[in-house]
């Protein structure tokens, strides 16, 4: 029969569970912004009354069910598309959240065994635990910042706050906000003097927003939203059509920039021959227009690249072009040691070549437009290198993405509002094209201005706001990347892990 502790810890740790699937909620819904404060708070308030031990399950717990509710589509992609056995693919999805998660009990059995009983000092300590806990899961092993706090906070106050410290910035605040306030639960003066700490928090953001950038002048756009379905992308007999559309899509499009989607050619362009590829080419040689089309790059001997290929009279010949730098582990190399897995799915994987670390934008109608392909914009401290020399930074940022490996899912929605983030921070706007969604236009506020429907073949047209300018966060992400954050984890834990336990 289990013990009365044994419920206790049991009861406990299905209620973390739940609310770390609630938490991944606010990624789709992100008016309901403060349900993370919510969530985060219940949560602190359960570590600070357990043993170290116990808090390291509540946060394993926890970060499980929000990362496997927040990531649940890779399901579909391991499954309906790798072929991989359903119980399998549960387990899959499962496993690497649970892995993911050990950064997060780390983080809440340190906040167990340093914290005082001092509502402030236990906050920051709480805010920078939780800050080395995501920073961790963003950067090791190449990273996986799906769901990160602050992306739940992009239609909050805080996200005024994005041009200064960034998404991992965000989540601090958020989740030692979130501490404070249950922290000071219980005792009237302290509860005062959280919430208006909180009201100062939320303020400061709104006061100090402002543009970092000046207008780079408006262009129109052309965004091409393919709809092919995963199945089909790579099987031969499919193709013909497939290419048949595009071409003349291509041909046709009105807008001065026109921007096709990730491996929208799904094929080498002498797999095209010559004429073929000419098809593709032939209509922005001449003239007026640009574009930007997703396609594989390379050879047998130097590599293949995942790339994006810029078109227009004034382009390098035989056209600029862009190679993906951060690549998908099992998408676009196999980590060593997980051959077996791999190869037990039907997907097409490769081991891709990286392409440079610091690209060049593609020049056109006054613009500097930086590609970035796929999950590559929920790094925005890589973004960031490309804006070093100010006269030359981008002045437009466009996502090529395939997220049809996920079906019709949440992915979409919140793929979406991590390039929002990534407009707040940078100030830039984020031109989309993708393969099913979702396609749109997002402006350097990070608000969407034009979307098409998913699943459905077809064009956006919009018009977008180039910008000159580099915001703080771009500043000093260029130069340092992600340490000072590192560091604010660091320090932060140190002195509040050592400040006195206020006397009785």
């Amino acid at each position: 029969m289990p013990t009365d502790r044994a419920r206790a810890v049991a009861l406990d740790t299905a209620i973390a569970a739940a609310l770390g699937a609630a938490f991944s909620l606010g990624f789709v819904h992100t008016q309901a912004w403060w349900l993370q404060f919510a969530c985060i708070g219940l949560l602190a308030w359960g570590v600070s009354r357990v043993s170290p031990r116990r808090a390291a399950l509540l946060g394993w717990a926890f970060g499980t069910a929000w990362l496997a509710a927040g990531t649940w589509w890779l399901f579909i992609s391991m499954h309906r598309y790798g072929g991989l056995p359903a119980p399998l693919a549960a387990l899959a999805v499962l496993a690497l959240a649970g892995a993911l998660s050990l950064y997060l009990a780390a983080a809440m059995a340190l906040v167990a065994r340093l914290r005082r009983g001092n509502a402030l000092t236990d906050a920051m300590l709480f805010g920078a635990c939780w800050l080395a806990a995501e920073l961790a899961r963003g950067l090791i092993f190449t990273g996986f910042p799906w769901v990160a706090t602050g992306y739940g906070q992009v239609d909050a106050p805080l996200a005024a706050a994005a041009p200064w410290v960034g998404v991992y910035g965000i989540g601090f605040v958020v989740a030692a906000l979130s501490a404070l306030l249950a922290f000071c639960v219980g005792s009237k003066r302290q509860l005062l003097a959280g919430a208006s700490v909180a009201a100062l928090v939320f303020t400061a953001p709104l006061l100090l927003q402002r543009d970092f950038t000046t207008s780079a002048g408006r262009i129109g756009v052309t965004l091409v939203q393919t709809n092919v379905p995963q199945n089909e992308k790579f099987v031969p007999q499919f193709q013909p059509e497939t290419l048949e559309w595009l071409g003349k899509t291509l041909g046709t499009a009105t807008g001065p920039l026109v921007v096709a989607p990730e491996t929208a050619i799904p094929l080498l362009p002498e797999q095209l021959g010559d004429d073929g590829w000419q098809r593709f080419t032939e209509p922005f040689r001449r003239g007026e227009r640009g574009a930007l089309i997703g396609l594989p790059l390379g050879d047998y001997d130097s590599g293949y690249t995942n790339s994006v290929a810029g078109l227009s009279k004034d382009a390098p010949q035989p056209f600029y072009r862009y190679d993906k730098q951060h690549l998908v582990p099992f998408g676009e190399f196999i980590p060593d040691g997980f051959r077996w897995f791999t190869d037990m799915m039907n997907i097409p994987l490769g081991n891709f070549a990286r392409g440079p670390r610091v690209p060049p934008s593609f020049a056109f109608a006054g613009q500097r437009i930086a590609p970035n392909i796929c999950y590559e914009d929920l790094f925005g401290e890589e973004l960031a290198r490309r804006f070093g020399d100010a006269a030359s930074a981008p002045t437009i940022l466009a996502n090529i993405s395939n997220m049809g490996w996920f079906g019709d899912t949440i992915a979409l929605t919140q793929h979406l509002n991590i390039s929002r983030l990534r407009s707040l921070e940078l100030q830039r706007p984020m031109i989309r094209a993708t393969n099913t969604g979702a396609t749109a236009a997002i402006d350097h506020r990070g608000v969407v201005t034009a979307q098409m429907k998913w699943s459905e073949r077809g064009v956006l047209q919009a018009e977008v706001e180039g910008r000159n300018g580099v915001t703080p966060f771009a500043s000093w992400a260029e130069a340092f990347g992600l340490w000072p954050l590192i560091a604010l984890a660091a320090v932060l834990t140190a002195i509040c892990g050592r400040w006195q336990r206020p006397a009785p």
